[in-house]
């Protein structure tokens, strides 16, 4: 019987580049697929006619034991790192159970970029002999498997820039990565990211990662394969970066937690050779996707108890209380954005906001107002011209290198900034913009008078392919610089024609508005995961999370 080829679903072609860069290509991908033993293989049948909602496939495919099951499905980081330090699971086990499902959650969304089962397991076995000579464990991720994103360097596997001419082999590992090995972690595969790294979906060279809740739906960007293989129960843990939304955007798609801390507050060492122009503007941030709250404050804690400002000085070194810090806000002051003045979000989004209203009503432990909206469109065309100093002559040159398409979403982003480099005068008007606006903003805050705010993270559910055209909801708090988390509401959205915008929210705010409504009206959103919001004010991280230990129970977070 004839080998049986790698499959992966990519129902929609990416472009296509010259016939050299479409050959380099074909060979990354073929190396890939040569790494993946048959008998993880997901069935042809599976493949050739998959459900709409794919997150029960690796439960229901036969490949995993029922110990992997378990082990994938009914752990967090959290309760790993305890299993595994208690000697109820081995580090081995674990990380044999998330490599399988890793690779196939892959073939479901097209969300890995490398998969190396086999150092995860050299490494889990090292872990599991160092707990039984010396009867301690390493540290406090010791077992738990963490999964990477690509242009995060990871020493021995590929690192990019989100550009074919930028890929190559890393020798090192980037400081946050370091300290997670540490800290006793395996990492097994590294995640897809779309064309340099600035969509908010994950469309790359290598293909298009689908969302797993509905195939029909980006799994958003630019932290894309993070988060839909982590609702997959692929991985426990990702490491997710943050300049317009790209922590935020993904984990609301894929229905998960995501933290943005303020900048500078967790390290990028190493993330970007050479920089990235934007940040000359807008910083970008590091932070945690997974599925519990208790797991964001476990991985901001084990870098933060690291004292990674010491190696990186550009880092406040500001001690983390996370979920643990003293509940001083009483009652805890939220107020609840419906929506930004610009595009009044689409219904399921909407829904969202009044289940949370209705959860916090009445509840003597919160002060529950309205925030209005702050100016939005002026700090929209703010941030689009500080992502490209350059007016994209860097995008440009990239692509030429390799033959390289520039893909739809790519030229999007470039679009209000196109044309010469501003120079230094440019960039310090832009900067001069940015920082009066987040003053007028942080007075507008405080006449408010809120401790936190609720809004929405995206303009609507997780949307089709090729229309993530609006970040406003969570590009706004990157050019403020405030922290936010997204997390799970209880709503999904319905089956096509179920609902429609309220009468009261009827008409338009605007043309982008319009916009909006029309690829509601032509989507097909059904089952897709509502997240929603919560910020505070710049470097209330801290806060944040006392807000949301608040918060907790009233709105059933896990």
């Amino acid at each position: 019987m004839a080998a049986r080829t790698f499959k992966v679903l990519n129902p929609l072609p990416v472009p296509k580049g010259t016939d050299e860069y479409e050959a380099q290509i074909a060979s990354i991908l073929a190396e890939f697929a040569s790494k993946v033993p048959e008998n993880l293989f997901l069935s042809e049948s599976i493949l050739s006619n998959p459900p709409k909602n794919v997150t029960a496939v690796p439960r229901e495919c036969g490949i995993l034991t029922p110990e992997e099951i378990e082990i994938t499905e009914n752990y967090d980081a959290v309760g790993l790192a305890e299993a595994i330090a208690a000697k109820k699971l081995t580090a081995v086990a674990v990380a044999a159970a998330f490599a399988k499902r890793a690779i196939i959650a892959h073939q479901l969304t097209c969300c890995l970029t490398e998969w190396f089962m086999d150092e995860a397991i050299e490494r889990a076995k090292y872990l599991d002999e160092y707990q039984e000579k010396t009867g301690k464990t390493l540290g406090p991720l010791h077992g738990v498997p963490i999964s990477v994103k690509e242009h995060q360097p990871l020493n021995g596997h590929y690192t990019s820039f989100g550009f074919l001419d930028t890929r190559h082999l890393a020798t090192y590992d980037a400081q946050m990565v370091r300290i997670f090995r540490e800290a006793g972690a395996v990492f097994y595969c590294k995640t897809m990211q779309p064309q340099g790294i600035m969509h908010l979906e994950g469309v790359s060279q290598y293909g298009r990662v689908l969302n797993p809740h509905n195939l029909g739906l980006s799994s958003g960007g630019s932290t894309a394969g993070e988060a839909a293989l982590i609702a997959l129960r692929g991985s426990v843990l990702g490491i997710g970066t943050d300049i317009g939304g790209s922590i935020r955007g993904p984990s609301g798609f894929c229905g998960i937690y995501g933290f943005k801390p303020s900048s500078y507050y967790l390290p990028m060492k190493d993330f970007l050779i050479g920089g990235f122009g934007a940040e000359l503007n807008v910083l970008c941030a590091t932070g945690p996707m997974c599925n519990t709250l208790r797991d964001m404050d476990l991985f901001t804690r084990v870098i933060i108890d690291a004292q990674p400002h010491i190696e990186d000085p550009r880092l406040v070194p500001i001690p983390w209380t996370g979920l643990s810090a003293p509940k001083t806000k009483t009652p805890l002051k939220i107020g609840i954005m419906m929506h930004d003045g610009m595009i009044q979000p689409q219904p399921p989004v909407t829904r969202a906001l009044e289940w949370a209203k209705s959860k916090l009503a009445g509840n003597p432990a919160f002060e529950v107002k309205p925030f209005a909206p702050f100016q939005t469109e002026r700090a929209m065309t703010g941030i689009r011209k500080a992502y490209w100093p350059d007016g994209g002559k860097t995008v440009k040159d990239h692509l030429a290198k390799t033959g390289e398409p520039m893909f739809p979403l790519t030229q999007w982003i470039i679009k209000d900034a196109e044309g010469p480099d501003v120079g230094a005068n440019g960039v310090l008007a832009i900067r001069v913009e940015r920082d009066d606006f987040r003053i007028e903003f942080s007075k507008h805050w405080a006449e408010q008078d809120v401790d936190v705010v609720i809004c929405p993270m995206f303009v609507g559910p997780a949307c089709e392919h090729e229309t993530a055209f609006y970040w406003n909801y969570t590009a706004y708090f990157n050019y403020v610089d405030h922290p936010g988390v997204v997390f799970p509401t209880p709503i999904k959205a319905g089956k096509k024609g179920e609902e429609d915008y309220a009468p009261e929210n009827s008409t338009p705010l605007g043309e982008e508005d319009k916009h909006v409504r029309e690829l509601w009206a032509k989507g097909d959103f059904e089952g897709a995961p509502i997240d929603l919001q919560i910020v505070a004010r710049k470097y209330h991280d801290n806060e944040l999370f006392a807000a949301l230990s608040q918060l907790k129970e009233v709105l059933e977070l896990v």
